[in-house]
């Protein structure tokens, strides 16, 4: 890897909201921390309320975590276009994040630690 990655247990229980719903809610996030960026939490898709999201076509591709597929937030009052990604097949070194989420900090979405 060229970039220092490190994933663990994200402590306590986090939740992430938008629009005032709650997506989420977990005991099992992961928290990412890459270089010198602020960590990112990683929610299990299983503890996400994912029939308010929708897959889109954007896919990003990191060289170090793999291709990013992209998902829309849809609720009643609105659509936060591509506001959450998931490596599907996250490359070996990275596979702890395979079948979990993480949000863009955008207004709109909150994620918290409870």
């Amino acid at each position: 890897m060229t970039k220092q990655i490190t994933i663990r247990k994200a402590p306590g229980k986090w939740c992430v909201r938008s629009g005032g719903a709650i997506l989420g809610e977990t005991t099992n996030a992961l928290e990412l921390q890459e270089g010198g960026h602020d960590p990112v939490i990683y929610f299990p898709r299983s503890d996400i309320a994912m029939a308010f999201l929708d897959r889109t076509d954007k896919v990003t591709q990191c060289s170090d975590k793999g291709a990013a597929t992209h998902f829309s937030i849809v609720n009643k009052s609105s659509v936060t276009e591509n506001a959450a990604w998931s490596y599907e097949a996250p490359t070996p070194e990275l596979a702890e994040i395979k079948e979990h989420l993480a949000f863009y900090p955008l207004e709109s979405i909150k994620v918290e630690q409870l």
